[in-house]
């Protein structure tokens, strides 16, 4: 893969609750990161070879965070995102990165921060924690 424009990774959400959901780009990005998380299960026991520590696989829980910052495309994705903060719903994202793929799947939004100077304009800081199983489609 060679080196891509971190301008163009996309975090869009489902405009609604549908089973196929429109999503809507909710903002220019400046800075953004996706974590993906495996905990593991120590099985380690007497009888480890050597001490050894001895992991579970596949047991661990999965999870992935988002974080972002920047400015929103428009009062409507602005409205969006902070009604979906204040009602605590989990909604579905999508994390499009360009020439790699698109991760998808449900999330909550864990922190939403506004700042803004006052020769400049209103930015947003966002993290999102998944909140189950998400899915991969390769680009």
């Amino acid at each position: 893969m060679t080196a891509q424009k971190g301008k163009d990774l996309l975090l869009k959400v489902a405009a609604n609750d549908n089973p196929s959901p429109a999503f809507q780009t909710i903002g220019g990005l400046r800075a953004r990161s996706l974590n993906l998380n495996a905990a593991s299960v120590d099985i380690t026991n007497a009888d480890s070879s050597n001490a050894w520590r001895e992991l579970l696989a596949g047991a661990g829980v999965k999870s992935a965070s988002v974080s972002g910052a920047g400015v929103f495309r428009d009062e409507t994705a602005d409205a969006t995102v902070r009604q979906i903060f204040f009602d605590g719903i989990i909604r579905q994202w999508q994390i499009v990165i360009p020439h790699f793929g698109t991760m998808e799947g449900k999330f909550q939004i864990a922190s939403l921060e506004y700042a803004g100077e006052h020769d400049g304009e209103v930015s947003y800081e966002i993290a999102l924690e998944s909140a189950g199983a998400l899915t991969f489609t390769a680009a």
